[in-house]
């Protein structure tokens, strides 16, 4: 049982002629309308005219980088798979060929279409092998196209390297990595 004291008695409010008219409520609205019509326009006519965009946060098209001998950068240890939360990365990885890790993908596949675009697989590779890049033209026919594979990522970053370069931290036990553009040393010092 509800107690009386519970209980919230709401009045109706008591309107004058004006507020009966509701117009305040069109003045205000006509207010903001007319501040509107004389802004200044932001709206891009695309494809005619492009938006420039921040190369160093945008988040596009997902490439494999290469290292500087043209091989995949890519050491799979899985990090970028595991941190995905749209669960879109899937690797299978193999012995290396090359003395300077234990491994490298096999396959690496990315599917465009169920990636949130987070940025996420960026952040936790430990050797920068994987990046988004600026573009956002992305067209597909079929689900299947959005599926990018290791070779369509790495074309990818043969189309981008120049718009945005990779920026090849030095990471400790691997060799081949530190700052190009910095001058300092690449591979290890030993």
């Amino acid at each position: 049982m509800i107690r009386d004291e519970d209980i919230i008695v709401v009045d109706t409010p008591v309107l004058n002629a004006a507020e009966r008219l509701y117009i305040p409520q069109i003045v205000a609205g006509m207010q903001v309308t007319l501040r509107h019509m004389f802004k200044k326009s932001i709206t891009v006519q695309y494809p005619e005219q492009k938006r420039t965009l921040r190369l160093e946060n945008y988040r596009g098209v997902h490439r494999l980088n290469r290292d500087e001998e043209g091989r995949v950068a890519c050491v799979a240890c899985f990090m970028c798979e595991t941190a995905c939360p749209a669960h879109c990365i899937h690797i299978v990885a193999e012995e290396s060929p090359w003395d300077d890790r234990e491994k490298y993908p096999l396959q690496f596949d990315i599917d465009e279409l169920r990636c949130i675009y987070c940025g996420m697989c960026e952040e936790a590779c430990p050797v920068d092998a994987i990046e988004l890049t600026p573009e956002y033209n992305l067209v597909g026919r079929s689900r299947q196209e959005m599926v990018f594979d290791k070779e369509k990522l790495l074309k990818v970053y043969d189309q981008t390297k120049t718009e945005k370069p990779r920026k090849n931290p030095r990471i400790t036990g691997y060799a081949g990595t530190g700052n190009r553009t910095e001058g300092q040393p690449t591979g290890d010092s030993h």
